[in-house]
């Protein structure tokens, strides 16, 4: 990680390697492509890195679908920030489209974006 992507962030961000997650590309339309199985490297109520067996562009707005044990949250809006070369595919740094910009902003997404945060939070101490 280079510096300047440490100082971006705005919160740590917590080792969620168990969560199952599945990216859909958003097309110009809103229609979205085929769901794509990701592994989640990290993440905390703004964003999150995963590894993905293909690259994707930056900018490019996705549809996130999360479960794991206690977690089963569909279509959360993100937008690849950046997309690099990482062990077997690229490793792709994702922001939550909610925190974007305030017309985007949903108290629903936001509490359960936490709730994901927080029981990841706990089990990374």
């Amino acid at each position: 990680m280079t510096k300047d992507t440490k100082d971006r962030r705005i919160k740590q961000r917590y080792p969620a390697s168990c969560l199952k997650v599945q990216l859909r590309e958003r097309s110009f339309f809103g229609r979205s492509k085929a769901p794509t199985a990701v592994t989640c490297l990290d993440l905390n109520r703004y964003g999150m890195a995963v590894l993905c067996p293909r690259p994707i562009d930056a900018g490019v707005r996705l549809s996130l679908d999360f479960d794991g044990k206690y977690i089963n949250e569909s279509r959360v809006s993100a937008r690849v920030v950046r997309c690099q070369r990482f062990q077997t595919g690229y490793r792709l740094s994702l922001q939550f489209s909610y925190c974007l910009e305030q017309k985007s902003y949903s108290r629903a997404v936001d509490n359960a974006l936490s709730r994901i945060e927080a029981f990841y939070n706990r089990y990374a101490s």
